[in-house]
């Protein structure tokens, strides 16, 4: 989480843009010779017609997006090129291969010194391989037993073994070669013995145990899953979190709409409050309720009770007519719009702006513009897991350039959106083991249900993103980083912390920056009083302090316990003037009227 003051980085105007379009056809102009010789050239050549131009157009990106469908999203050009790259260069490198060769004889060795060991001590020895720390697939008691620990221990052996093969081939790029490990790890986590009832030392005592019937439920949960999914049906249990009912209950007004936006004032509970209100943008790839969620892990009801006024805005989810939304649009007609409502609102006061993951990096951009055009209405702001500067955005990086790009956008070129099933299988895939494998396991093969959370109910509740925005998003800040490297242009428009902690080379402002445990969504949603072992550091850089890198943060900034909310509170209340009462809903005079109650109804769309 990172929290500032209101200076932004530099972005750029429009005049700079007309400047640098311009630019090109001035040198055209004062180089007319070259214009006369490349003009004779196409004396004499053909045109190509405007209908077979559009008919090719058509042709080719109706079968990428119709290619795209079976692929998940990811460019078979992008992957094959990955894995032509290698196959050329090891081809080139007989070096490389001796050596890959010597490694496989040595780890045969070391497994029939093991295998032999084994047999001598009774079926039990020593690993030869120990897995990552991260890794629990083989952590059970069953699996150091014979033969389930020959068995992991050849798997770990052969995963190994791959990736030496992967990485440190000369002459493969940088990329192709983390893409070549990212996607041999896919391919031998689908073949894990874990996966397998046969091979799977828990899932053979559990089938014992039962009299299969673990098998049979277990087919009774992908039978229903599945029907689940192809109908378009929300997961199992997920009906037990109804918006505006179980989760998503603050009361509150819908105060304003528009066709992209609903903005929210909730209502006031304490009877004294800080003059400036809070001002949230979620992300616009998730319903807005992840910060009000259940009662007692809702950080909207937290705020109100801390004494904040506190607007939310509910993004719609888009459809095929939304399409052409990019964006500007979502800066204009969402962040600007609700930043007008609220001061109509609460009139004379600044705001403390919020943004979450995607909403950061979209209100970093509409500040940047505000600061640019003498905009003060922003008291401070706070980015919760938001990038500015994607250079270092984990392993989703591996999958933006060129080729994958284009794929995306014909896939949303043909139905006007991202679908949020297409989105969701690439998160699943930066994470299968946890998403999709061990679920396997436990859902099929175990026969057991997780019993759903409010968390993942709001996970299952997806949204939607138009072709537009999501074109513009990945292109301009992830392909190009066009924002951290000032060259973003805004109209008169599964985060890693070491790329939202880039925001502290951006600012020319007192930057306090918080590393929370938890991860993206988790660490958010951080109740106070919750006894799950949740701490955060926290350290503040001044507009003059030098640059202390994110290893020297984490030796020098002081890991204190518990929930991040009550320094975040304590943060705002130092920007905040004394307490007065509360504010009105809405604003009836100004033609803001309340128009519901919260959550209103773009949160409701499917």
């Amino acid at each position: 989480m990172t929290v500032a003051r209101s200076r932004s980085p530099q972005i750029v105007t429009p005049a700079r843009e007309a400047a640098e379009s311009i630019q090109p056809k001035s040198r055209a102009f004062s180089a007319p010779t070259v214009a006369l010789d490349q003009s004779s050239t196409l004396q004499g050549e053909d045109r190509d017609s405007y209908s077979v131009t559009a008919l090719a157009d058509i042709t080719d990106r109706s079968l990428r997006a119709a290619l795209a469908r079976f692929t998940g999203g990811l460019s078979p050009a992008a992957l094959g090129s990955a894995y032509l790259d290698w196959v050329v260069h090891l081809t080139a490198a007989p070096g490389k291969r001796i050596q890959l060769f010597d490694k496989a004889v040595r780890k045969s060795v070391r497994f029939a010194n093991y295998a032999a060991r084994c047999a001598l001590e009774g079926g039990r020895s020593e690993c030869c391989i120990e897995p990552l720390s991260q890794d629990r697939r083989f952590a059970g008691e069953n699996w150091q037993t014979w033969p389930f620990n020959f068995i992991s221990q050849a798997f770990l052996l052969q995963q190994q073994w791959w990736h030496n093969a992967t990485v440190g081939v000369r002459g493969v790029s940088k990329r192709h070669q983390d893409m070549l490990a990212f996607g041999s790890r896919q391919l031998l986590d689908m073949i894990a013995p874990s996966n397998f009832l046969l091979t799977n030392p828990e899932v053979l005592e559990r089938t014992i145990t039962t009299g299969g019937f673990n098998l049979v439920k277990g087919m009774q949960h992908f039978l229903e899953d599945w029907e689940r999914a192809v109908s378009g049906k929300k997961p199992v249990g997920t009906e037990r979190f109804v918006v505006g009912k179980d989760v998503a209950i603050t009361p509150g007004k819908v105060v304003y709409q528009n066709g992209l936006i609903e903005l929210i004032q909730y209502a006031p509970a304490t009877e004294k409050v800080r003059p400036e209100p809070i001002l949230i943008v979620p992300a616009w790839i998730m319903k807005y309720y992840i910060l009000d969620l259940s009662p007692q892990n809702s950080l909207v009801k937290y705020l109100t009770e801390q004494g904040f006024t506190v607007f939310m805005i509910s993004w719609k989810n888009p459809g095929p007519e939304d399409r052409s939304l990019g964006m500007e649009e979502y800066r204009s007609s969402g962040i600007l719009s609700a930043l007008d409502v609220v001061s109509s609102i609460v009139p004379k006061q600044r705001i403390h702006a919020v943004g979450y993951c995607l909403g950061g990096t979209l209100l970093s951009i509409a500040a940047a513009a505000m600061a640019r055009d003498g905009d003060d209405r922003l008291a401070s702001v706070t980015l919760l897991a938001a990038q500015t500067d994607f250079t270092e955005a984990g392993e989703l990086m591996l999958f933006i350039d060129e080729s994958q790009i284009s794929f995306l956008e014909d896939m949303m070129w043909e139905q006007g959106f991202l679908d949020s099933r297409q989105m969701a299988s690439a998160f699943h895939m930066l994470r299968s083991n946890d998403l999709i494998w061990s679920r396997m396991i436990h859902d099929y093969l175990l026969g057991e249900r997780q019993v759903m959370a409010d968390l993942m109910a709001w996970n299952a509740d997806t949204t939607r993103m138009p072709y537009r925005m999501h074109s513009d998003y990945l292109r301009k800040l992830f392909l190009d980083n066009d924002l951290a490297e000032g060259r973003f242009v805004a109209g008169d428009h599964v985060s890693p912390w070491r790329s939202t902690y880039k925001i502290n080379l951006q600012t020319e402002t007192e930057v306090t920056y918080l590393l929370t445990t938890g991860g993206h969504n988790v660490g958010i949603v951080s109740e106070v009083g919750y006894a799950g072992g949740r701490s955060f550091r926290v350290r503040k850089h001044g507009p003059n302090d030098h640059f202390v890198d994110p290893d020297r943060f984490l030796i020098e900034a002081r890991q204190m316990e518990g929930s991040w909310w009550p320094e975040w509170v304590r943060w705002l209340e130092m920007q905040s003037a004394p307490v007065t009462r509360p504010p009105r809903m809405g604003a009836p005079e100004a033609g803001l009227p309340a128009l519901g109650n919260a959550p209103g109804s773009y949160v409701l769309q499917q």
